[in-house]
């Protein structure tokens, strides 16, 4: 039986329809509508507004938010809001412009503040006096403390971290090298190392649940000198170590460092003098010299509060090796100040 259409009365095919294709075709009410590249580009230009309109607002320079790129803008954002979330309007503040850089000029260091998981929450601006590098140009490297520590210092300063948060106002301090301008590394020949003292702080504030922040005081140590410095040779002393650490030998020196006589040492462990948080460390520094192949190859460094004659701690920078030919470790331990 064939069917005519009922407009041009031809005779029509199951498949076919002397309709328009795109009159036979129902719109797909599920098929997203594309992009245009006018589309695309009204959307950039709507989130540069936007990204302008934040870097506006940030409280730096108007020389400093010329340069920033977006990442570091998002960066300086989610600082601001950080801080923000933790002290928020109205409340008194511990840190902040209440201080007044001629304040913080006359300090010997910076202010730090983290939350739990080691976001940066705040950084004082004299920061740059320190590192040589200011608050923007250190957010370049991350928003976490972690981003701006040398890279072998992670999990000692993690440990730390969780140690102030399981006693909250039980203050932590420890020594870590902390990334520095390019002109800084050239003149001194490396990073920095900074004496970071602080503990979790428990903010109460109206209305919001409770939190807390670490809040620190970072410090410069003296910088090590180079070790062909002759000059320099005042500041250490060398001990000679069975492998159990056992001191079979010390230089007389260490009289002037640690208050001891070099008998009073001899036959005593190397870890009965060091401090209870420091621990940890020094055994790693054991460990990696028992698994050493390379006989008289220096294996890293490390810095220790170790216990003077006086009761006091003493911070020094220890390099571990093991002597070529026998079964003893030689550290050479630098005193930091």
């Amino acid at each position: 039986m064939t069917i005519f259409c009922s407009h041009c009365h031809r005779p029509l095919q199951a498949e076919t329809s002397c309709l328009p294709r795109r009159a036979r075709q129902a719109p797909s009410v599920s098929k997203p509508f594309r992009s245009t590249k006018s589309a695309s580009k009204a959307r950039r230009d709507q989130i540069n507004v936007e990204l302008q309109a934040l870097r506006s607002l940030l409280p730096i320079s108007s020389r400093e938010k010329e340069r920033l790129s977006y990442l570091n803008t998002m960066a300086l954002v989610c600082l601001q809001l950080r801080g923000a979330h933790l002290f928020p309007p109205g409340n008194s503040t511990p840190t902040g412009p209440a201080f007044g850089m001629e304040l913080l000029s006359l300090l010997p260091g910076f202010f730090l503040m983290l939350l739990a998981n080691g976001k940066l929450a705040y950084i004082s601006e004299n920061v740059a006096q320190v590192l040589g590098l200011s608050m923007v140009e250190l957010l370049s490297q991350g928003d976490t403390v972690f981003d701006i520590l040398d890279g072998t210092a992670r999990e000692a300063v993690q440990e730390k971290l969780f140690l102030a948060q399981e006693q909250p106002g039980t203050e932590v301090t420890f020594v870590s090298k902390m990334r520095t301008s390019k002109a800084f590394r050239l003149q001194h020949g490396g990073n920095r190392a900074v004496a970071v003292r602080g503990r979790f702080v428990a903010l109460h504030r109206a209305a919001s649940p409770p939190a807390s922040a670490f809040m620190a005081f970072c410090t410069p140590v003296v910088q090590l000198p180079a070790d062909g410095d002759a000059s320099s040779q005042d500041d250490l002393f060398q001990s000679v170590h069975a492998l159990d650490m056992m001191f079979t030998d010390i230089t007389e020196s260490v009289i002037y460092h640690l208050g001891y006589r070099r008998e009073e040492l001899i036959g005593r462990s190397w870890y009965s003098l060091l401090h209870p948080e420091d621990t940890h460390l020094a055994a790693a520094q054991h460990r990696a010299v028992g698994k050493s192949l390379g006989a008289g190859a220096v294996v890293g460094a490390v810095v220790l509060r170790v216990l003077r004659s006086d009761q006091t701690w003493a911070w020094i920078h220890t390099a571990v090796r093991r002597d070529r030919g026998s079964c003893s470790i030689t550290c050479t331990s630098r005193s930091l100040r």
